[in-house]
């Protein structure tokens, strides 16, 4: 009985710090995070419950998605990223998501631009921008700041 029970600690050690390093190292992707840890679901789920008219892959956080990367806001970690519903449909809609490292608190930025947008307007121009999660203003240029570092936005 014992055997079984070391092998049962050394699988959820194994485990724990796998999902450490991961969350560390930046290999986590936005499109994993529900998957990932029920304590990421948990509070993805109090963020957009109060809000109204989410596409499905934004609620449930599907779709595609790049490495997310560790990045401090006021002191706190949070491992922020970026996700599509697909990757033909980033130029016209996507999701700029921030989680903390202690796993309590999400915030996200959902950016949508016309579609068809010519290529000579600027998107940033023409861009609607909802924030979710209530962020304060640092966090808001936060979400901001991830979404200029994509060399197609200006």
């Amino acid at each position: 009985m014992s055997v079984s029970f070391k092998g049962l600690a050394a699988a959820l050690l194994l485990g724990g710090s796998a999902m450490a390093m991961a969350a560390n190292d930046g290999q986590m992707r936005v499109n994993q995070l529900l998957q990932a840890d029920p304590q990421y679901r948990e509070t993805w789920q109090g963020v957009v419950k109060k809000e109204e008219r989410l596409p499905e892959w934004v609620m449930n956080l599907t779709g595609a998605s790049e490495q997310m990367n560790a990045v401090e806001e006021d002191g706190d970690q949070y491992l922020v990223g970026p996700l599509c519903e697909t990757q033909d449909t980033c130029k016209s809609k996507r999701l700029i998501v921030a989680v903390s490292f202690d796993k309590d608190d999400a915030y996200a930025m959902l950016v949508e631009v016309p579609a068809g947008l010519p290529a000579d307007k600027s998107p940033t121009r023409h861009a609607d921008y909802r924030f979710l999660g209530n962020p304060d203003e640092g966090m808001q240029e936060l979400l901001m700041e991830q979404l200029k570092k994509d060399p197609n936005w200006y």
